[in-house]
Formats: C-alpha cells, structure tokens, sequence
C-alpha cells in the first residue's frame, strides 16, 4: 500500500464518506458543511476546530493526490466536495460495505476495539455480532494490497485490545509480531468454538436418533386397536 495521510486527510476523507452513506441526500459537502463535518464533537477523537482555510488547504491537498474531487453542481455557485478515495471509478481500491464501514470508523475516532467498531459503524453498515467485526479486520489485514489494519498490543488492565487503520504510515507502539498472533488467537478462538459447535450438533444428531429408536420400541410394544 503505497497511501500515506495526515490526521487533517483523513478526518476529511472519513467525514465524505460518512455523509455518503448517511446524509446522501445532502452529498457532496460544501466547505462550510465539511468543516463542520470535520469539527463535530460527537463521534470524533481526536476533536478538532479546524477553519474553513485550513480543510479549503486539505481538501486541495487530497485533490493532487486524487483522493477527492471537486463537484459544481447545476446551477450551484458554492463549490461541493466529494471523495474519490475508494469504490470509484477513479482508482483501484475496493472496499466491501462492512470494509468501508470500519475504515470509516477507523478514520473518525482513531484505534478502537472489535466492540467499540460494531457499537459505532453499525450506523454505517450492519454487523450481526463482534465476530462479523473481526472476521473484517481479519481481512482488511490480510488483504494482498494491503494491509490496511493492525492490532495494538493490549493496554493494562484492558480485556480487548484496539486496531488502528494503516493508511497514515507506521503505528508508535504497534507490534507487527502481536498483531500476527493476535489475529491467529481470534481464529482460534473461532475454530475452538466452531468445534464445541460440530459436538453439539452431533449429540443432538444422536439424541434424535435415540427418541426415534425409542418411539419404534414404544409403537411395537402397544396392543393393537
């Protein structure tokens, strides 16, 4: 992966997409409703005040780099701004909507844990359960253009350890070797529980079996009418 963004790019990419999928009616953004976008208090960390000179400079940046794209408008004299980052017909970068909706998330509020992700990019796109998270982060670090998504090392007297999104180059405190295990402990996980699964199903298999022989034995042994 050869995409390198700063904080401001990002929160600036991640607000376009986000307003994509949950305001589309309102999409592309002006500057003024990107700035504010950028500047919300909820479902933002880190939160920031940026001015409109400042994401107008960011935007400009990101349009060099073909990660966003101008947009006029019919008959509209404010300029409206739209992302060319991903799922365009503009580059080569793919997401599924579960993909996007984690890297989204990842982009907005920095790292988080498997829990956090399925709380918040639910909005997004749908997740049945954390597993359905992880199984995405499984993939988005795996990924052959990738990766795209890391695990940190689990913080003291945490139960579940954060992911951070790749796209701004190397992670301070991020252990390639732990985020490699740490993945290969939730597919074991998963096989583990994939097997009590496959024993379960075979006592019931046999349970069944066992009332079948049973209601046989009974039907026999009743006197005839």
């Amino acid at each position: 992966m050869n995409i390198e963004l700063t904080l401001h790019e990002t929160r600036v990419i991640g607000c376009l997409i986000e307003k994509e999928i949950t305001t589309p009616e309102q999409y592309p953004l002006s500057l003024n409703a990107l700035t504010n976008a950028c500047n919300q208090r909820s479902n933002r960390d880190p939160v920031l005040d940026l001015d409109e000179a400042i994401v107008q400079q960011v935007v400009d940046n990101l349009i060099k780099k073909f990660h966003v794209n101008e947009q006029g408008g019919f008959g509209s004299r404010v300029p409206k701004f739209q992302h060319r980052f991903c799922n365009t017909n503009y580059g080569t970068l793919r997401f599924s909507p579960q993909e996007l909706a984690v890297v989204c998330e990842l982009f907005l509020r920095g790292p988080q844990t498997p829990g956090e992700l399925r709380s918040r990019a639910s909005r997004l796109c749908r997740f049945g359960d954390v597993t359905e998270v992880e199984a995405v982060l499984i993939q988005l670090a795996r990924r052959e253009d990738g990766p795209f998504v890391m695990r940190l090392p689990r913080e003291p007297g945490k139960r579940e350890s954060r992911y951070v999104h790749l796209f701004s180059g190397k992670v301070d405190g991020a252990d390639e070797h732990a985020a490699a295990a740490g993945f290969s402990d939730i597919e074991e996980q998963e096989h583990a529980a994939s097997s009590r699964l496959n024993l379960l199903e075979q006592r019931v298999a046999g349970l069944e079996a066992e009332v079948t022989t049973l209601k046989q034995l009974v039907s026999d042994l009743a006197p005839p009418c």
